[in-house]
């Protein structure tokens, strides 16, 4: 009797402390929900929602707007998955599938350990390496052959926009890239094998079996790398060009939120240029919430309709 009486306030214990770690995260959640509303109040009762529409960013006349930092978070991150996105699924499939046994290993910790080097080291070499080779062979490239759209026109600076896209999709890369290997080799071996037995080629395989079975795990890879891309601040702020103006072209230079929260803050001299800060950081953690919460409901619907 006291053994069972000692499991059953074992597990209440653990029920507990699950419940109360649980319950936490979702009460800091909601708290910084608060914290962010509440030092947003004087921006968001001044300008009310004309805040996400507005271009102005004029502290001297206490004019702010978030429409030039969410279009750059925006824009930098939709070029970082275009870049950041085929390129980890190729790698992932090379580890997984057709790299020699003896290449698996060093390959794959090689990626992983791209991961973990620091945002601001990826922002120097941005800034000091890949801006001077974008300014001096790329963008004069895209230039003369793509100069007729609108994307590749415009002055040869070297940052802007599609540098910062480009950091970007190396410091996403490894995220995905090792969560997509981790899915393709979760793959049961029989039904490869089933489908080279039937015929099928290395890329018939990959298309028709390994592909749609690790569907879900390659759009939760996605989303993950998307996350990191929207909050990415130090290696962004290096090469995206800090500049308040809206520009078809990519070489451009633009702002992101992120940026501007770095840039800014220790300037924010009065109360509206405090709470206009706080609240592009409220954009922000929201935008990241409804990308985030997006992928879950995907998620969640691929489930319930059995995969389809």
């Amino acid at each position: 009797m006291k053994t069972s009486a000692n499991k059953a306030w074992g597990d209440t214990l653990f029920k507990g402390m699950t419940l109360f770690f649980a319950t936490g995260i979702l009460i800091l959640f909601i708290a910084i929900l608060i914290a962010l509303w509440h030092e947003s109040a004087p921006a968001i009762d001044k300008f009310g929602l004309s805040f996400l529409t507005s271009t102005a960013w004029n502290p001297v006349k206490d004019e702010f707007g978030a429409l030039i930092p969410m279009a750059g978070t925006i824009l930098s991150t939709i070029l970082a998955m275009l870049i950041a996105v085929p390129l980890s699924i190729g790698v992932a499939l090379f580890l997984a599938e057709l790299a020699p046994v003896w290449m698996r290993a060093p390959f794959g910790t090689a990626i992983e350990l791209l991961a973990a080097i620091p945002s601001i080291v990826y922002g120097m070499w941005g800034l000091f390496v890949l801006a001077p080779i974008m300014a001096d062979h790329v963008q004069p490239w895209l230039a003369e052959h793509l100069g007729f759209i609108p994307l590749f026109s415009g002055p040869q600076m070297g940052i802007g926009m599609l540098t910062a896209g480009l950091v970007l999709a190396l410091m996403i890369l490894p995220f995905i890239a090792s969560v997509t290997r981790d899915v393709f080799l979760m793959v049961p071996q029989n039904l490869k094998e089933a489908a080279y037995g039937m015929g099928a080629t290395t890329w018939e395989v990959v298309r028709d079996v390994m592909i749609p079975y690790g569907k879900k795990g390659i759009v939760g890879a996605v989303f993950l790398g998307m996350g990191r891309a929207l909050g990415e601040t130090m290696a962004v702020t290096f090469v995206i060009g800090n500049a308040y103006h809206l520009s078809w072209s990519l070489f451009a230079p633009g702002n992101s939120i992120a940026s501007t929260l770095a840039n800014e803050f220790t300037e924010a001299d009065s109360d509206v240029y405090l709470a206009s800060l706080m609240e592009l950081g409220l954009v922000l953690f929201l935008l990241t919430f409804l990308v985030l919460g997006a992928a879950q409901l995907w998620l969640k619907r691929g489930i319930e309709g059995g995969g389809k």
